[in-house]
């Protein structure tokens, strides 16, 4: 649809949406439920008082005086207990309000109109809702919306930020504060109506098999975003000082030639870990955080599927994957997984879950991954590490919460760190049980 029709078909959300209204008009009905019982509560003070004095009058001419003294004393205690009753709603009232007061700013916050934040029109297009075009949908309602993460409203200078572009223009250079937007909550990230920069003189890529096992060329990628400028200092980066994330994964003649093909006490090799399960059962599956897609390679060579998850943390490690004839995903591990349950089998995940992700968004990501694994999948834990306290108090416990059966476990004290003790890695093969 044009733009400039827009306004018979597109809109704007209002400030309400609509379990924020129901919960609304309940809170309103109870409030004036409350404040109704008050003034009647009121009114009959008011009579019973006078009433009682009347009848005190009377009963002083028809009864004796201490009889009509009884019953005044019998009045102003259920006076007493009233005014009590009534305390108790005026407080009932003052706790509404204030949950009133904040189911209004958590909804202004939640919003895409913000009186301090001048939100472009492209925000709202691309965020907003949408009607459909052939009416109303039996399965979607009459409207539909793009999908973004929670947080980016809360982020609101920062989305206008993302959001400032020229419409069918390029793409502003911005991959690393996209990708810290990321991290911060809003993903997936809304979606733009620009062109990313293009590579400089992209020639096709190399063949597979060979694309495996190749250093892609420079010109495959945009490098504006990255500390290194080509894919040889990439390569060679592990022969200088710095801290970096997988410093030596681009070398593909160092440990990843021969990553995951050896067994021993430390490391699982594939082939075995393949033999748990009957042959050919084990067809697709998930590498979290996958680094440079090493593993999805051993798995290809053995007819396996994978999909890798990465971040391009001072590299560009989803363009190498990809010129690697690889699938990878742009995804940080606070993202749902886009998989249907009982689907893949078998997700693997080496340094990244870990005991730096905090103890219930890591049991939150267990679930996730029990929900992807088909019944009899395997979930491959690869150098998980923690505290030797953290790994017996915690983390063990954990797996057995979500009902992961443990086929085989390795612990071994993690001596690579000189600065922090106590730590161990944890390697483990869990299944998700058949029934």
């Amino acid at each position: 649809m044009d733009t400039e029709s827009s306004t018979d078909t597109f809109f704007i959300p209002k400030k309400e949406q609509k379990g924020h209204v129901h919960t609304m008009k309940s809170m309103m009905k109870v409030l004036l439920l409350i404040v109704a019982t008050n003034l009647v509560t009121i009114y009959f003070l008011s009579i019973a008082e006078s009433h009682f004095i009347s009848d005190a009058r009377s009963i002083k001419h028809r009864t004796s005086i201490s009889t009509a003294q009884i019953e005044l004393t019998t009045c102003r205690s259920y006076m007493e207990e009233l005014k009590v009753e009534l305390k108790k709603s005026q407080l009932e009232v003052q706790e509404l309000h204030f949950q009133l007061n904040s189911a209004y700013k958590l909804r202004k916050s939640n919003s895409i109109d913000d009186d301090h934040v001048d939100l472009s029109n492209e925000i709202k297009l691309s965020l907003g809702h949408h009607i459909l075009p052939f009416g109303n949908h039996p399965k979607m309602g009459s409207k539909i919306s793009s999908s973004y993460g929670s947080a980016c409203l809360k982020l609101k200078e920062e989305l206008v930020k993302y959001m400032n572009y020229q419409v069918g223009g390029e793409c502003p250079m911005d991959d690393v504060f996209a990708q810290k937007l990321m991290l911060m909550g809003c993903e997936p990230l809304p979606r733009r109506r620009c062109h990313p920069k293009s590579p400089k003189n992209y020639i096709e890529p190399t063949p597979k098999p060979r694309s495996v096992w190749t250093i892609p060329p420079d010109t495959s990628i945009v490098w504006d975003s990255y500390p290194c400028k080509n894919y040889s200092c990439l390569v060679e980066r592990w022969r200088h000082p710095g801290v970096f994330d997988c410093k030596d994964c681009f070398d593909l003649r160092r440990r990843e030639s021969f990553r995951w093909l050896r067994d021993n006490e430390f490391d699982y090799g594939i082939d075995n870990v393949l033999a748990m399960k009957p042959k050919g059962t084990i067809r697709i599956g998930l590498d979290i955080g996958g680094g440079v897609g090493t593993f999805a390679v051993r798995m290809m060579e053995r007819n396996v599927t994978i999909i890798t998850t990465t971040m391009n943390f001072d590299g560009p490690f989803n363009s190498f994957i990809s010129s690697r004839g690889l699938l990878s995903m742009h995804m940080t591990v606070s993202q749902r997984f886009p998989f249907f349950e009982n689907t893949l089998d078998i997700v693997h995940s080496m340094h990244v879950l870990s005991n730096w992700i905090p103890e219930v968004m890591f049991e939150f990501i267990l679930y996730d991954i029990y929900r992807i694994l088909r019944p009899g999948g395997l979930f491959w834990l690869d150098h998980f590490f923690c505290f030797t306290k953290q790994l017996n108090e915690t983390y063990i416990p954990m797996f057995e919460r979500v009902n992961f059966k443990i086929l085989r476990k390795t612990i071994w004290r993690k001596n690579d760190n000189p600065v922090i003790k106590n730590e161990v890695y944890l390697n483990a093969i869990f299944e998700k049980p058949l029934k």
